[in-house]
């Protein structure tokens, strides 16, 4: 699979953190993308820097080790969490953190994103469990992410926020527009409305299906319950 160059990664970057800020997922320094633009090579936001006001000559570029190779700024803590899904899933080419509100909100309650209701998000996402709770900056946080590099498509970081990735970088911040999409109308319909209309298992299996064609190579499953 090709990977980005690094002008393109760079500015990809700049344009995601702007819309992450823009959008509310992020508050103060909060948040990280990266972007790998080789085998052993990744551009990745700096530490303590607004997602909405990074320049490119705030960007770090590192081995899959951590090691800098460019840049002068130090990357996050959290970027242990990119290298390690890069590391267990080489069809990665892009991992974005943020703290979308809602997602946050469903991540400390605890409750994953399972419910068939999204035609959309059946495909696109499937089902968003909850990774355990890890401390921040130790080695728990990739820890906690390994197990679903190559079964979902993201997850909920237990009493933190939501990571996303996939084979692009645009790719990797939609699914996190979608996860939040997702956790609002699950809030909305169970909370507010009292009411979900779930989709049977046989619309599910049909969706699955429809994955492929839509580019999507792997992705929870959702599940049904009765209410």
């Amino acid at each position: 699979m090709d990977y980005m160059d690094d002008k393109a990664a760079k500015k990809a970057i700049i344009d995601i953190g702007q819309r992450m800020y823009v959008r509310g997922f992020v508050a103060a320094n909060d948040g990280n993308i990266s972007v790998k633009v080789g085998d052993n090579a990744v551009w990745a936001t700096p530490t303590g820097v607004s997602k909405g006001y990074m320049k490119k000559k705030m960007l770090v570029k590192v081995d899959l080790d951590g090691k800098v190779l460019e840049g002068t700024y130090q990357p996050s803590s959290e970027l242990k969490m990119h290298l390690r899904a890069y590391r267990e899933n080489d069809a990665l080419r892009s991992v974005c953190h943020a703290h979308p509100p809602i997602c946050t909100s469903f991540a400390v309650a605890g409750i994953p994103l399972e419910s068939p209701i999204l035609a959309e998000a059946v495909i696109t996402l499937g089902d968003v469990p909850v990774a355990p709770y890890a401390e921040l900056g130790t080695e728990a946080v990739p820890e906690a992410v390994a197990p679903y590099c190559h079964t979902h498509n993201g997850v909920l970081l237990g009493n933190h926020g939501a990571v996303t990735w996939a084979e692009d970088a645009y790719s990797a911040y939609y699914r996190l527009e979608s996860m939040e999409y997702y956790a609002k109308i699950l809030l909305i319909t169970d909370k507010l409305l009292g009411a979900q209309r779930q989709l049977s298992e046989e619309q599910i299996g049909r969706l699955i299906a429809m994955r492929e064609k839509f580019g999507v190579k792997q992705g929870g499953m959702p599940r049904r319950t009765e209410r």
